[in-house]
């Protein structure tokens, strides 16, 4: 019996993937074999020696200790992919709101004409050209990430829009590729991406080379009155920079999921309050993927969507399985070899898989390993953990 903690209320439908057979799911679990959660923050949570893994249901992993977790063994998933097209959507919406100023011409029927009676018709043909706003169609939009989000971004701005629809993702991978329009070209550079596009939608993970990657140097290479739009992480932008171009008019439009305190109350900034994902088919879609990874991990080994061991695709083993999280160092697996060797043990079959300093390996063997020879593994040099499965 599998222990789950949930940190968040989450879909009842992780049950139909975490049977009450095999699974004790549960709020409130002292030594839990894994968690899932959503938005609470883990960093100040002690994590227990009995966890095996954390499943996040949703894209971004910031409010999981990753580099505590990779010490330890500790497989961290997210899902990628499975709330693309709320969030993509909602980018859509923005779009047409940053365009056409609707908000704006919503706030001034509420503040200015409540009250006017019979003289609203006529109030409004009076004062509507103040809310005038291009149209999209035929204009260039720059994609910048072309993830599983910025790709029905792309196709629908292009096949449904009618926009000139131009993207840049220098590590795109070859299923985003695949489902990309051909109408849709490519930006050799960011450079080309902000000289030609009159909108601009980012969707890039926050790393230390994309924080504050719009800021005043490449705002400056923008076209005049650019609409940017950032439904990815705020911290993509600098406040300050963003600020001055909205007063100068450089920038006519920004439109972000993700509110900062400077930003609030600024004009022709909108600030939508992280909404991307807030569908009820979004948070079942997350849901599904996050218990799905956690079973597959706790019952077979198998590693798809960690953010911080490599992917290794498994299937149902026949003997037993023993799965080895360790340092990506040389040497390490002639050793174990030599371990379990030195049991009379075969190895039928040998995965292994490193990402950065860590490596996992997956032995296939004749037969089950007893006590001694696993302590064995577990106390050489640069193991962080062995786990065996029958």
């Amino acid at each position: 019996m599998y222990k789950i903690q949930t940190l968040n209320a989450i879909s009842d439908i992780i049950h139909e993937h975490l049977s009450a057979e095999n699974y004790l799911v549960a709020k409130e679990e002292p030594v839990p074999d894994g968690i899932l959660v959503r938005s609470a923050d883990m960093h100040s949570m002690t994590l227990p020696e009995s966890l095996l893994a954390i499943a996040r249901a949703g894209a971004g992993t910031n409010n999981i200790p990753i580099e505590e977790c990779t010490k330890r063994g500790i497989a961290v998933f997210n899902t990628p992919g499975a709330n693309a097209n709320a969030v993509a959507e909602l980018v859509i919406c923005g779009l047409m709101l940053c365009s056409r100023n609707i908000i704006g011409g919503i706030e001034w029927v509420k503040a200015e004409l409540k009250g006017k009676g019979a003289d609203v018709p006529k109030l409004v043909e009076k004062g509507k050209s103040q809310f005038v706003g291009p149209e999209v169609r035929g204009k260039t939009l720059g994609v910048v990430g072309l993830g599983a989000i910025g790709a029905i971004v792309a196709n629908a701005a292009s096949q449904g829009l009618g926009m000139n629809v131009e993207g840049y993702d220098p590590f795109i991978s070859v299923e985003s590729a695949w489902s990309l329009s051909r109408s849709i070209k490519r930006f050799n550079n960011m450079d080309d991406a902000y000289a030609q596009s009159d909108y601009i939608t980012m969707h890039v993970p926050l790393t230390d080379n994309t924080r504050h990657m719009i800021n005043a140097d490449a705002i400056a290479r923008m076209k005049q009155g650019v609409h940017i739009l950032n439904f990815s992480r705020g911290d993509l932008v600098e406040p300050k920079a963003m600020i001055a171009a909205l007063e100068s008019g450089k920038v006519a439009g920004y439109v972000t999921d993700f509110p900062c305190d400077e930003m609030i109350g600024v004009k022709n900034a909108i600030m939508i309050p992280h909404l991307g994902a807030s569908t009820p088919e979004s948070e079942e879609n997350c849901a599904s993927m996050a218990a799905q990874e956690l079973r597959n991990y706790l019952e077979n080994g198998q590693i798809q969507n960690s953010v911080n061991l490599p992917d290794i695709m498994l299937g149902f083993g026949e003997g037993t399985r023993v799965q080895i999280i360790h340092d990506n160092v040389p040497n390490i697996i002639s050793s174990i070899a030599s371990a379990i060797s030195a049991k009379q043990i075969n190895i039928d079959n040998m995965l292994n898989k490193s990402r950065k300093e860590v490596a996992v390996t997956v032995m296939e063997l004749d037969s089950h390993p007893d006590d001694e020879v696993l302590d064995e593994i577990r106390a050489l040099p640069g193991i962080i953990r062995v786990r065996v499965f029958r």
